[in-house]
């Protein structure tokens, strides 16, 4: 998942982002809301980690400002105030999920994993595509019901793709969803040589190169042919 993490703490922001890149994740942290905005309407992101005791404008009043705008990210917010009311208010204002602080990592990608299977349609825990099954808790790749050993980012390119099943996908919409922006820019065919991995490793029919627009999930079946 690609994640923006809206902190205005430097330490727990920090370990934030740190933690989730750990299990996997891309993460985007910003230390206030209007830092997060400038950059909302360009990066597409698959959920967002709120905090309420921001400086200048707190939390929930950009909350309500980006749902007014129809922002439909979903958003998990993350406080100290743990009052019912203020869980309420904070829900009804267009929050999708509240964790109070202190909060593991462990248990805040699991309720982001939640959200985005509630927001995809997703009911089940693993993502199943013909011969592949993909479990986003543990990262696990089977093709054919055997292990695949994949990199971060080849199974965070594989993730991507099964979340778009349906959808072709340009290189650059691509390496958005695999790079954030503390990592500077990517070499130039570092996609292609993930994709090239992918395929060598599970199946050449894994990835579809739509010439001249970009990449799709290929059939899941399969083909019989090496890499």
């Amino acid at each position: 998942m690609r994640l923006a993490v809206v902190e205005d703490d430097p330490a727990l922001g920090e370990a934030l982002a740190d933690g989730l890149r750990q299990l996997g994740h891309v993460v985007d942290w910003w230390p206030d809301g209007q830092k997060a905005d400038a950059v909302l309407n360009d990066t597409t992101y698959d959920a967002m980690v709120l905090d309420l005791g921001l400086p200048k404008t707190d939390g929930m009043t950009w909350l309500r400002l980006w749902r007014q705008r129809g922002l439909s990210l979903p958003v998990l917010i993350l406080t100290a105030r743990d009052a019912v009311e203020q869980r309420i208010e904070g829900l009804d204002a267009g929050a999708d999920d509240y964790l109070l602080k202190p909060i593991a990592t462990a248990e805040l990608s699991a309720r982001l994993r939640a959200m985005l299977r509630r927001t995809t349609g997703r009911a089940q825990a693993q993502w199943v595509h013909g011969a592949l099954s993909y479990d986003p808790a543990s990262r696990q790749v089977h093709w054919q019901g055997v292990a695949i050993d994949l990199t971060g980012r080849e199974t965070a390119l594989l993730e991507v793709l099964l979340k778009h099943p349906q959808k072709v996908l340009s290189k650059s919409q691509l390496q958005e969803q695999l790079y954030d922006w503390s990592g500077g820019e990517p070499e130039s065919n570092a996609l292609e040589v993930h994709i090239h991995h992918l395929r060598r490793k599970i199946d050449p029919s894994i990835v579809r190169t739509i010439r001249g627009v970009g990449y799709a999930l290929g059939s899941g079946q399969p083909t019989g042919v090496d890499p």
